[in-house]
């Protein structure tokens, strides 16, 4: 396995981009790649050659994350000015939109079935759910306080939950956690299911980078993960190998976002940064 670059766009955005996913084809279109930026926007590019195919507003400070419908026809984006925005990606017609404090929204994910959207809480420590077909908030799934904690232990009585991810079924969904701990829970009954514990430092620290890993994303058989990290650098794993297979040095500053495109070839990476870019590789 390894990368090759195809394409990278400086100032892509007017600020730091700080989210990045793909959105499906539709039956008029091809799949697309979305950023989001400290700019207050939100935009949408055409690959191989990153063609910007516009400019999505709403927001009235920068946004945190993005994440896509596997309809292909929809999209969320979380802001810093405190909502979550559901638009068309085609006409940026707004479809809901619903309050969040930046504190309690750090990642977005709609489930495989395309009926809930999971946002990682960030401080409130839980896991929200909200269901597309009203885009009512469902769901507030807090991870427990963990078992000898004292009431006064302040350091123990919350987690920071920064990511969150559905199983393909999408009947369970699990979040990490600033203090290296994974919580599990069955959507189905709303209920905790159990921790995973095996870091010794906070989940999005990986041994090979030499910084913080920022983000994560697998390609769509599993072999392999991409990482970027306040190092600057992206990384691709062999999973099997269980180590790096090779580096890319694309950007001048911290790498925020990485994202495979799902299924079909020939296989594409998406990377932002801080540093206003957008790069694209060939996964082979």
């Amino acid at each position: 396995m390894k990368l090759a670059g195809l394409k990278s766009i400086e100032d892509a955005h007017d600020e730091s981009v700080w989210a990045v996913t793909w959105v499906p084809a539709t039956d008029a279109r091809p799949a697309l790649l979305l950023t989001g930026s400290l700019d207050e926007s939100v935009r949408l590019w055409q690959p191989d050659e990153l063609v910007n195919r516009g400019k999505i507003t709403g927001h009235c400070l920068g946004v945190a994350s993005v994440a896509a419908h596997p309809s292909g026809y929809i999209a969320a984006s979380a802001s810093l000015d405190s909502f979550v925005r559901i638009f068309d990606v085609d006409s940026n017609s707004t479809i809901a939109s619903f309050e969040a404090p930046p504190s309690e929204v750090w990642q977005l994910r709609f489930n495989p079935q395309g009926t809930m959207l999971a946002a990682a809480g960030g401080g409130s420590a839980s896991v929200k759910v909200w269901d597309t077909s009203t885009w009512n908030l469902v769901a507030t799934l807090l991870i427990p306080r963990p078992e000898g904690a004292k009431p006064a232990d302040k350091s123990s009585s919350k987690k920071f939950v920064l990511s969150v991810a559905w199983s393909p079924d999408g009947r369970r969904i699990a979040c990490g956690s600033m203090d290296g701990t994974v919580s599990v829970f069955d959507t189905d009954r709303g209920k905790f299911l159990h921790h995973l514990e095996g870091h010794s430092m906070p989940v999005g620290s990986m041994s090979g980078h030499n910084g913080w890993v920022l983000s994560v994303d697998a390609n769509t058989d599993g072999a392999a993960l991409a990482t970027g990290s306040s190092d600057r650098t992206v990384k691709l794993w062999d999973i099997g190998m269980k180590a790096a297979v090779q580096t890319m040095s694309n950007h001048n500053d911290q790498v925020w976002g990485v994202a495979f495109r799902p299924g079909g070839m020939p296989g594409r990476l998406a990377s932002v940064s801080d540093d206003k870019s957008i790069s694209l590789y060939d996964y082979s």
